[in-house]
């Protein structure tokens, strides 16, 4: 417990999504244990720096008394762009001011714990690990720059490849990689041969009093897909989702972001699609609550080999709450779902197929109450904070 650590991160609390959540759990997690550590991070803007105008978003009063031991960095960007040199941007800011940070830092290390993506944070915990004569436990939130390829944006081979070489580098170098998806190993292991023995999978959790297992309300029958709306989220599968519900009377909510979250609210109000709600985005804990009101979780990924490796954190949320998970997924997501029998794939994607079982789910409230037991079952077996830190303290002890 002696041993002090550096926590770099761009996401933190209070920013919504899987990235600021995770990194909250792990900060009070390692507080509660009697760790040593500070955090370097930046001021809350994913997806965007007006959100957290809201005192809402600032419900924990451990952090809003502003701890000595975690710096936020401000930044002159104030939203996450659809464009993609224009997000290159911001990383780029934010990685150098956070380099600025490390260099006139005069503090002592004993680990530099640092989350990716964006690569180039992770690539000031790496000047952080020489600068320290410190030990360097890397954590993969998402394959970069794999994932770059998979949206289909971004296609300039010199800076595919330099990512690339950068992230070998990285694999090298690190002391510890953690994973959140067991997705991703074999991929490090092919990319970077001697990281083989030092990945350790922690995926992202719920914290006990999170998990619910609440008997659903069948006379009130809903659907949710909470989260994302991005580049890799399939937003064209999204619309094709609501137009189905909306002709099966079937309401269907949308507590959203990202790039494509308002050409896809633009749509649904085009098509007057009257069971499609949406509900602004909300702090974790009434996120949850939300959730816990309805029947089915929804979850899609683009069609690309990438998103075959990741587990999204809105998975987790869905087990948390006990909800069945229907997926337009293959890879990862679909054999965890499959295998657990905890919701539905279609294997062609197919939005007809989907909402045939969605109906099925609605006009069997026993098969609704068995897969919510396989949710409950699971999130205590795999994914409990509670647990799952056990890993992280035999990473550094």
């Amino acid at each position: 417990m002696d041993k002090k650590t550096l926590i770099i991160s761009q996401h933190f609390y209070p920013e919504i999504g899987s990235a600021g959540n995770r990194m909250k759990n792990l900060y009070q997690l390692l507080e509660s244990e009697g760790y040593k550590f500070d955090v370097l991070t930046i001021d809350p803007s994913y997806p965007n720096k007006n959100l957290y105008k809201n005192d809402i978003f600032w419900d924990d009063m451990e952090f809003n008394n502003e701890p000595e031991n975690v710096l936020r960095i401000k930044t002159k960007t104030r939203k996450y762009s659809k464009s993609m040199l224009k997000r290159l941007m911001l990383y780029w800011e934010v990685s150098t001011k956070f380099l600025f940070e490390v260099i006139k830092r005069k503090r002592q290390y004993d680990y530099i714990y640092v989350t990716s993506p964006p690569i180039f944070i992770a690539l000031v915990g790496l000047v952080a690990k020489h600068r320290y004569k410190a030990k360097l436990i890397l954590e993969i939130r998402d394959l970069w720059p794999e994932s770059l390829k998979g949206v289909k944006v971004f296609n300039s081979r010199f800076i595919l490849s330099t990512f690339g070489m950068f992230e070998k580098v990285l694999y090298k170098k690190a002391e510890k990689v953690i994973v959140n998806s067991k997705g991703f190993i074999n991929y490090i292991e092919k990319k970077e041969p001697s990281t083989k023995g030092k990945i350790y999978y922690i995926p992202n959790a719920a914290r006990k009093y999170e998990v619910s297992l609440t008997e659903k309300n069948k006379d009130d029958f809903k659907v949710i897909y909470t989260g994302n709306v991005g580049l890799a989220q399939d937003a064209g599968f999204l619309e094709q989702l609501a137009i189905k519900l909306n002709e099966n009377k079937i309401k269907f909510t949308i507590i959203g972001y990202g790039v494509k979250f308002n050409d896809f609210k633009e749509f649904i109000h085009n098509r007057k699609l009257e069971y499609v709600s949406f509900v602004n985005p909300l702090t974790r804990k009434l996120c949850l609550r939300e959730i816990e009101e309805h029947n089915v979780g929804i979850v899609t990924l683009n069609n690309s080999d990438v998103f075959d490796t990741v587990l999204p954190g809105k998975v987790v949320d869905y087990l948390t709450c006990g909800l069945p998970i229907i997926g337009s997924v293959s890879g990862n997501t679909k054999h965890l779902i499959e295998t657990h029998q905890v919701g539905h794939v279609s294997k062609e994607r197919d939005v007809n197929e989907i909402i045939e079982y969605i109906i099925k789910i609605k006009e069997s409230p026993y098969l609704q109450r068995e897969f919510s037991t396989n949710c409950n079952k699971l999130i205590h077996e795999q994914f409990l904070w509670e647990k799952n830190f056990r890993i992280f303290k035999e990473i550094i002890q």
